[in-house]
Parts: structure tokens; C-alpha cells; sequence
């Protein structure tokens, strides 16, 4: 065992592609704890899709054993975090079970939203904070610029910051004695009762379910029973050990320590992430204060392409569910799309992720529905129900009021791009709470309405900074606002896959672009076809697809003029009775492309 004073317990915080996992890679190296030839690039990250897009989806940990230059031998123990949105609740869990930070900042970019976010994480979870500024090879750095920026913008004392280049390791030892000397050691009582706190799971084809505990007193030994408080399940611990990257069992962790357990747990849903586990018998009776339990704020539809393969996207996504606890799923139909999913997600990066590990490990083409969130409605016998989906909004005489999510969105952008910034903002029915400027950078925190981002916000922001904002976001809660249903009509029939909720000012330039849009992609029929879009029973929007008609007078030449009249109005009559019978086919790449609208 090893005692308190020799432990650190830290992670690594920072914006998307500012060196995080790069520096991880350094820290890991420079102590040999994996051999040189085992060494690869982002080691910690380990799936496919992580290395391929070059972002950290799953917090990752791994132990450290260091000889100081004081001569003491220190335990670090690490965890890798995501530095995306979407992944945040993996950043605030990882947070709670570690004393210190090391904030990375990029000397040439300075400080981005996200760092903003993940650092205010970090001093909510008491962390003593080591500021670093990486990448000082590159010739655009700027370290007395960017150190001022860190002083302004967040108000930490920059003034002693490591000055590291993560990829050619300067600065690795000095970073490491930093943890050392400046980050605390972890306490705990030994003789306590148990108390360890469950930061991470994901389920294993060979071991079941793995977990990553923390644990903060009493001691956790291999053969125990224990008990999980948020849901008294009892399981028996079958193997203890810790990561240096590659699992390493060992006998027990003691307070301060940080390692895996495996209990034949079937179920990633049965561990739920910021649990307190303890003995079943002598435990502790009070919970550590744990994580709200990450709440999907995006919905949307999975539907295959294919409709044979409907048991197999069934397969995949319960597979999925194994590992990633924030993702939810529930079945649907669609008249136009058959059986599928409605699944819920943290964000689009999170719905675009999962999308991806899909199709491609499970190699089955998607149909993604446009993406949606909950609205509250409220009936007028005071009733509340929350509205996954468009097509399942009641009769509107029933209800009341509609309540949307509102976010509260921080972007940082350049002074040149500002104006435009504000400009969509505003189109989006965003509220300005503050404008503030650090150096020649502007950041803007607006309260914008949540359906009007998950849409193509991020896109289109990117397109007006020319990539030079970020952004960032947290739910603030919901407000009402004048909110309808938009149904969209073919050949009078509603089609469900296609209405959306929009706000009354803009349902009719909606309404209009979408039939313009449907009217060029649905294949032209034998009669006439209306395209409507409807709220409630007015129609607010409409076009009309001309019908292919035979040439039925061609065999007509010369002659009375009645001869004509008489076979095209039969020809008129035929197409009448047609179209009170006729269906009309939407292929399915209709759907995609109405939905990916451009506002």
C-alpha cells in the first residue's frame, strides 16, 4: 500500500486539440512506464473512431510511479479527459475523483470556450490548478500574451506556468515535479468504513462489466462483497487491479488510491456513474455526493435503410448501450420509414459518434431523422407532458402553453468576425446577456433557445468565423414561447417523418422552403400532387407538382374540335379519380435531404 503523502491524484484539462492527450503521452513515457516499443500516439485513446477523428470520447486513467528529484517515489495517478461539449459530464465525474488539475493551454491560440468551461469544472470540484502552456516550439508562439489571457479571461496567477512542448518534450520533468510539489495529496481515513466512488464503467465481451473506482476511505480488497448504494445491488469483487495503460492486478487499494474492479456485473445501466460502493456488511450508510445522472438533450430517429436489418440495428444499439450509459433508446415506426429507434444523445457530436460506430462496426446503413428536443407541454387540466417527438404533439385545443429548452452559450471569436457572430445569434431568437474582450477577442454569452442549435447552428457559426470561434454550451432550463406544430402535407396526407416544431413568426418561410424543397425531389406522378405545409388545419404553405400526362389527342387530326374535347376531358376525369386513389412514393432520400434544410 502506499501512503497518502506519496499519492497525486490529477487530470488533464483543456480545449479540443490543445495537446491534452499528446501531453498524457509524454508523462507516460518519459516515467518508462510503457516500454518504448508499446509506445504509440494518444495511447490512452483507445477506440477506432477517437484516433481517426483525433478526440478523446472516454476519460481514461493510467498509473504513474515517479522518483522525485527529492528522492521520494510518488504514485500519479492520471485521467485523460474529452475537451468536447458533448462529452462534459465525462470531464465533471472525472473531476470529482481527483485533488488537481493541469490546464493546458496552446501558445498560439490562447484561450478557447471550452477551456473556460472545463477549467470553472475544475474550481467547482476545489482543484489546486497548474497552468501549461504547450506547443512553445512552434513559432507562432506567444507565452506573455497567452499567460495575461489566462490572468483576464478566467483569473487564475499565471505567472509561474509550466512552458512545455508536449510533442518534442521540453518541460516534461519540470511538469512532472510540479505535480510533485504543488498539487495536494488526496486524504482519508484507512480505518473508516468503505467509501469509493464509481468514476467510469464499460462493459468487457470477457470480464462483464469493468469499473474504475476511486476509493476515499476504508480499504477495497479482492473477495469482498459490496454493496452500491444508489441501488443496494450485492456483488463479489472477482479481480482489483490498476492501469499502466495494460490492467495490473494487484491486492488492494487503499484510500487515495484509483484502480478497476470486476464483479461478474452484467450491466453498464447497474453501475451508475458517481455511485458510492462500500462493504455490504459494516459500510457506510451516507452517500459521497454524487453526479446528476447525464440527462440526453437530443433526440432522433435511427432508422436502417434496409428494413431486414432492423434485429441487427436492434443488436448494435443495445451493444452500444453496454458502454455508453448517457445514450438512450426507445422503439418507433414510421409509416414512411418502418421500425427504428428514437434515441436520445447529449449533443450532435455525441448522436453524430454514435452514428458513426454504427455503421461502421456494425455495417449497417442509417436514416437519421432531423434531430429534435423536449419540449413540456402543458394541458389545460394542468397536466405536463414532455414531447419527444413532433407527430405525438396533442390536439391544440387541449393545451395550454409550450415550454423549450433554453442553453446558455459562450462563444469566443475574433473582433473582425463579431458582427456576424451577433448577427446569427439574433436570428436565431438568441437574448445578448454579456460582450466582454480579452485582448482582440470578443466573447459573447447569449440565452438562445436549444432546437434552434441542435439544428445547423455550429455549422453555420463555423461558416461566418471562417473556423475561428468556438463554442460553448450548458441547458439553463426551459422557458415558454410561441411554439407550434408544423405538419407537412403530400397529396393531403400528413407525413409524420417530416414535421418539425417551429416558432410561429418563422413557420411560414420555413413552411415555404420546405415544399420548394419537396417539390424538386419527389418524382413527378400520373396526377397532380399538393405539397402543404399546415398548422393546425390552415394550410400556410403550398406547391404544386404537375403531373405527367400522355399526349391522348395524337391520334386526332383534323376534324370537329369535339373530338379533342371529348378525350381530354376523359383523360381529366381518369386523373381525378387517380389522385383520390393514387399513392404517392417519397424515396427515402427525399426525406434526408428536406430535413438537412439550409435556413
Amino acid at each position: 500500500m502506499t501512503e497518502l503523502s506519496k499519492i497525486r491524484n490529477f487530470s488533464i484539462v483543456a480545449h479540443i486539440d490543445h495537446g491534452k492527450s499528446t501531453l498524457a503521452d509524454r508523462l507516460i513515457q518519459s516515467t518508462n512506464t510503457v516500454a518504448d516499443r508499446d509506445m504509440k500516439e494518444q495511447l490512452l485513446d483507445s477506440m477506432d473512431i477517437e484516433r481517426e477523428r483525433g478526440i478523446t470520447i472516454k476519460a481514461n486513467t493510467v498509473r504513474i510511479d515517479y522518483v522525485a528529484d527529492d528522492g521520494g517515489s510518488y504514485v500519479l495517478n492520471l485521467i485523460d479527459t474529452p475537451g468536447h461539449v458533448d462529452f462534459a459530464y465525462e470531464v465533471s465525474r472525472s473531476m470529482r475523483a481527483v485533488e488537481g488539475s493541469l490546464l493546458v493551454v496552446d501558445s498560439t491560440q490562447g484561450v478557447e470556450a471550452q477551456t473556460l468551461a472545463n477549467v470553472y469544472q475544475a474550481i467547482d470540484a476545489d482543484h489546486e490548478i497548474v497552468p501549461v502552456l504547450n506547443k512553445i516550439d512552434l513559432p507562432a508562439a506567444d507565452c506573455d500574451r497567452v499567460a495575461e489571457q489566462i490572468e483576464d479571461v478566467i483569473g487564475i496567477d499565471a505567472s509561474d506556468a509550466l512552458m512545455v512542448s508536449a510533442k518534442t518534450g521540453i518541460g516534461i520533468k519540470e511538469t512532472l515535479e510540479a505535480i510533485v510539489h504543488r498539487l495536494p495529496s488526496p486524504t482519508g481515513e484507512r480505518d473508516a468504513p468503505l467509501k469509493a466512488m464509481l468514476v467510469d464503467s464499460w462493459y468487457d465481451a470477457y470480464l462483464g462489466v469493468v469499473v474504475l473506482v476511486r476509493v476515499m476511505d476504508g480499504v477495497l480488497k479482492k473477495g469482498d462483497r459490496i454493496k452500491m448504494l444508489s441501488n443496494h445491488s450485492t456483488h463479489h469483487v472477482d479481480r482489483l487491479g490498476v492501469f499502466r495503460p495494460k490492467m495490473q492486478d494487484i491486492d488492494e487499494l487503499g484510500p487515495g488510491e484509483m484502480g478497476f474492479i470486476t464483479a461478474s456485473i452484467k450491466q453498464v445501466r447497474d453501475t451508475r456513474v458517481g455511485d458510492t460502493i462500500t462493504h455490504e456488511k459494516k459500510g457506510t450508510d451516507v452517500a459521497l455526493p454524487g453526479f446528476k445522472p447525464s440527462q440526453p438533450v437530443v433526440f432522433c430517429g435511427l432508422f436502417p435503410v434496409d428494413s431486414s436489418q432492423f434485429e441487427d440495428l436492434r443488436d448494435a444499439i443495445e451493444k452500444l448501450a453496454l458502454n455508453d450509459a448517457s445514450f438512450s433508446f426507445e422503439m418507433e415506426t414510421s409509416a414512411a420509414l418502418g421500425f427504428g429507434f428514437r434515441c436520445g444523445f447529449l449533443g450532435l457530436l455525441h448522436l453524430e459518434v454514435i452514428r458513426d460506430r454504427i455503421e461502421r462496426e456494425y455495417d449497417i446503413e442509417l436514416i437519421t431523422t432531423a434531430p429534435s428536443v423536449i419540449y413540456h407541454v402543458y394541458m389545460k387540466d394542468g397536466e405536463m407532458i414532455e414531447l419527444h417527438n413532433p407527430a405525438d404533439m396533442p390536439d391544440l385545443s387541449k393545451v395550454d402553453h409550450l415550454e423549450e429548452p433554453r442553453i446558455k452559450a459562450t462563444i469566443m471569436v475574433p473582433d473582425d468576425y463579431l458582427g456576424d457572430v451577433l448577427k446569427l445569434c439574433q436570428d436565431r431568437r438568441g437574448l445578448q446577456e454579456d460582450l466582454t474582450y480579452a485582448g482582440s477577442r470578443a466573447m459573447a454569452v447569449y440565452d438562445l433557445p436549444l432546437n434552434e442549435v441542435v439544428f445547423d447552428f455550429y455549422d453555420r457559426l463555423k461558416s461566418v468565423t471562417k473556423g475561428y470561434a468556438s463554442f460553448d454550451y450548458q441547458m439553463t432550463g426551459y422557458r415558454q414561447d410561441n411554439l407550434v406544430k408544423m405538419a407537412i402535407l403530400v397529396n393531403e396526407e400528413p407525413v409524420d417523418a417530416l414535421s418539425v416544431m417551429v416558432h410561429r413568426d418563422r413557420a411560414e418561410q420555413r413552411g415555404r422552403a420546405m415544399c420548394e424543397k419537396l417539390k424538386e425531389l419527389i418524382p413527378r406522378h400520373m396526377f397532380k400532387i399538393p405539397i402543404q405545409a399546415a398548422i393546425g388545419g390552415k394550410v400556410i404553405a403550398r406547391e404544386t407538382l404537375a403531373a405527367l400526362r400522355k399526349d391522348v389527342t395524337a391520334k386526332c387530326y383534323g376534324g370537329d374540335a369535339s373530338r379533342k374535347r371529348k378525350l381530354l376531358d376523359k383523360q381529366k376525369a381518369g386523373k381525378k379519380k387517380m389522385r383520390q386513389f393514387g399513392k404517392v412514393d417519397i424515396p427515402q432520400d427525399a426525406f434526408i435531404s428536406a430535413l438537412k434544410m439550409d435556413n
